[in-house]
Protein backbone atom coordinates (compact mmCIF):
# COMPACT_ATOMS: atom_id res chain seq x y z
CA UNK A 1 0.00 0.00 0.00
CA UNK A 2 1.32 3.52 -0.49
CA UNK A 3 -0.37 6.85 0.29
CA UNK A 4 -1.22 9.82 -0.97
CA UNK A 5 -2.13 13.30 0.17
CA UNK A 6 -4.27 16.35 -1.74
CA UNK A 7 -5.61 19.49 -0.38
CA UNK A 8 -8.90 20.80 -2.27
CA UNK A 9 -10.69 23.25 -0.36
CA UNK A 10 -12.85 21.44 2.09
CA UNK A 11 -11.67 17.49 2.79
CA UNK A 12 -15.30 16.13 2.92
CA UNK A 13 -16.18 16.02 -1.14
CA UNK A 14 -12.52 15.54 -1.69
CA UNK A 15 -12.47 12.38 0.46
CA UNK A 16 -15.99 10.76 -1.45
CA UNK A 17 -14.39 11.40 -4.96
CA UNK A 18 -11.38 10.15 -4.00
CA UNK A 19 -12.91 6.88 -1.85
CA UNK A 20 -14.69 6.27 -4.71
CA UNK A 21 -12.24 5.33 -6.83
CA UNK A 22 -11.20 1.64 -7.12
CA UNK A 23 -8.21 1.01 -5.74
CA UNK A 24 -8.32 3.46 -2.94
CA UNK A 25 -8.48 1.47 0.46
CA UNK A 26 -8.88 3.72 2.86
CA UNK A 27 -9.02 7.31 3.40
CA UNK A 28 -8.82 9.73 6.76
CA UNK A 29 -9.22 13.73 6.33
CA UNK A 30 -7.39 15.97 8.30
CA UNK A 31 -4.99 18.62 8.48
CA UNK A 32 -1.35 19.19 7.01
CA UNK A 33 1.09 21.72 5.94
CA UNK A 34 1.11 23.64 9.28
CA UNK A 35 3.22 24.83 12.18
CA UNK A 36 0.35 24.26 15.54
CA UNK A 37 1.02 21.12 16.66
CA UNK A 38 -2.36 18.31 16.77
CA UNK A 39 -4.37 21.36 15.87
CA UNK A 40 -8.80 20.65 16.20
CA UNK A 41 -11.08 21.79 13.71
CA UNK A 42 -11.71 24.76 15.77
CA UNK A 43 -8.17 25.87 15.39
CA UNK A 44 -7.20 25.30 11.96
CA UNK A 45 -10.32 27.45 11.61
CA UNK A 46 -9.04 30.82 12.87
CA UNK A 47 -6.43 30.26 9.86
CA UNK A 48 -3.64 31.36 11.67
CA UNK A 49 -2.38 27.38 12.11
CA UNK A 50 -0.97 27.13 8.10
CA UNK A 51 -2.67 24.41 7.70
CA UNK A 52 -4.78 23.09 4.89
CA UNK A 53 -7.84 20.54 5.01
CA UNK A 54 -6.12 17.60 3.26
CA UNK A 55 -7.02 14.21 2.44
CA UNK A 56 -4.80 11.38 3.52
CA UNK A 57 -5.49 8.54 0.80
CA UNK A 58 -3.92 4.68 1.40
CA UNK A 59 -4.04 2.70 -2.16
CA UNK A 60 -3.28 -0.01 -3.43
CA UNK A 61 -0.79 0.97 -6.71
CA UNK A 62 -1.39 -2.55 -8.17
CA UNK A 63 -5.24 -1.36 -8.67
CA UNK A 64 -5.40 2.58 -9.17
CA UNK A 65 -2.15 4.41 -10.08
CA UNK A 66 -0.96 7.68 -8.43
CA UNK A 67 -1.56 9.39 -11.39
CA UNK A 68 -5.00 8.28 -11.21
CA UNK A 69 -5.61 9.93 -8.12
CA UNK A 70 -4.07 12.85 -9.36
CA UNK A 71 -6.84 13.03 -12.22
CA UNK A 72 -9.18 12.72 -9.62
CA UNK A 73 -7.88 15.53 -7.48
CA UNK A 74 -7.46 18.15 -10.74
CA UNK A 75 -10.86 16.94 -11.51
CA UNK A 76 -12.96 17.95 -8.08
CA UNK A 77 -11.81 21.38 -7.60
CA UNK A 78 -11.06 24.56 -9.10
CA UNK A 79 -7.01 24.83 -8.75
CA UNK A 80 -6.94 28.50 -10.15
CA UNK A 81 -8.43 29.89 -6.79
CA UNK A 82 -5.75 30.63 -4.36
CA UNK A 83 -6.65 30.03 -0.56
CA UNK A 84 -10.33 29.62 -1.90
CA UNK A 85 -13.15 26.61 -3.26
CA UNK A 86 -17.12 27.83 -3.84
CA UNK A 87 -17.85 29.86 -0.44
CA UNK A 88 -14.72 28.71 1.51
CA UNK A 89 -12.14 31.49 1.77
CA UNK A 90 -9.07 30.92 3.95
CA UNK A 91 -5.67 29.34 3.58
CA UNK A 92 -6.70 26.31 4.97
CA UNK A 93 -8.76 25.71 1.92
CA UNK A 94 -5.76 25.79 -0.69
CA UNK A 95 -5.24 23.60 -2.95
CA UNK A 96 -1.91 21.72 -2.69
CA UNK A 97 -0.30 18.10 -3.39
CA UNK A 98 1.69 16.54 -0.57
CA UNK A 99 4.01 14.02 -2.15
CA UNK A 100 5.19 10.77 0.01
CA UNK A 101 8.20 10.34 -2.53
CA UNK A 102 10.40 11.92 -5.32
CA UNK A 103 8.18 9.71 -7.69
CA UNK A 104 5.05 11.61 -6.39
CA UNK A 105 6.47 15.02 -6.73
CA UNK A 106 7.83 14.36 -10.19
CA UNK A 107 4.06 12.68 -11.09
CA UNK A 108 2.94 15.83 -8.87
CA UNK A 109 4.98 18.53 -11.22
CA UNK A 110 4.37 16.53 -14.87
CA UNK A 111 0.58 16.53 -14.61
CA UNK A 112 0.71 20.24 -12.97
CA UNK A 113 2.89 21.04 -16.23
CA UNK A 114 0.58 19.04 -18.73
CA UNK A 115 -2.46 20.80 -17.07
CA UNK A 116 -1.06 24.43 -17.98
CA UNK A 117 -0.35 23.57 -21.12
CA UNK A 118 -3.88 22.03 -21.98
CA UNK A 119 -5.28 25.52 -21.51
CA UNK A 120 -7.93 24.08 -19.81
CA UNK A 121 -8.01 26.89 -17.53
CA UNK A 122 -7.83 30.62 -18.35
CA UNK A 123 -6.37 31.66 -14.85
CA UNK A 124 -2.96 30.45 -13.62
CA UNK A 125 -2.74 27.21 -11.65
CA UNK A 126 -1.95 28.40 -8.54
CA UNK A 127 -1.98 24.98 -6.47
CA UNK A 128 1.38 24.19 -4.20
CA UNK A 129 3.66 21.00 -4.74
CA UNK A 130 5.31 20.10 -1.25
CA UNK A 131 7.08 17.64 0.87
CA UNK A 132 4.19 15.62 3.29
CA UNK A 133 4.64 16.50 7.01
CA UNK A 134 2.77 15.34 9.53
CA UNK A 135 -0.95 14.73 8.77
CA UNK A 136 -3.33 14.98 11.96
CA UNK A 137 -6.41 13.14 11.82
CA UNK A 138 -9.54 15.28 11.99
CA UNK A 139 -12.24 14.78 14.11
CA UNK A 140 -14.33 11.57 13.97
CA UNK A 141 -17.60 13.34 12.52
CA UNK A 142 -15.81 14.69 9.39
CA UNK A 143 -14.50 11.39 8.66
CA UNK A 144 -16.62 10.08 5.76
CA UNK A 145 -18.99 12.91 6.90
CA UNK A 146 -20.66 13.18 3.12
CA UNK A 147 -21.93 9.19 3.20
CA UNK A 148 -22.95 9.63 6.54
CA UNK A 149 -25.28 11.78 5.16
CA UNK A 150 -26.05 9.99 1.86
CA UNK A 151 -24.65 12.60 0.24
CA UNK A 152 -22.43 12.50 -3.22
CA UNK A 153 -20.83 15.38 -3.31
CA UNK A 154 -20.64 18.87 -1.77
CA UNK A 155 -19.01 20.20 -4.74
CA UNK A 156 -20.16 23.58 -6.00
CA UNK A 157 -20.21 23.69 -9.96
Amino acid sequence: MEKATFAAGCFWGVEAALRAVPGVVGTTVGYTGGTFPDPTYHDVCTGRTGHAEAVEVEFDPARVSYQDLLRVFWENHDPTTLNRQGPDVGTQYRSEIFFHTPEQQAAALASKQELERSGAYKRPIVTAITPAGPFYRAEDYHQQYLEKRGQATCRIV
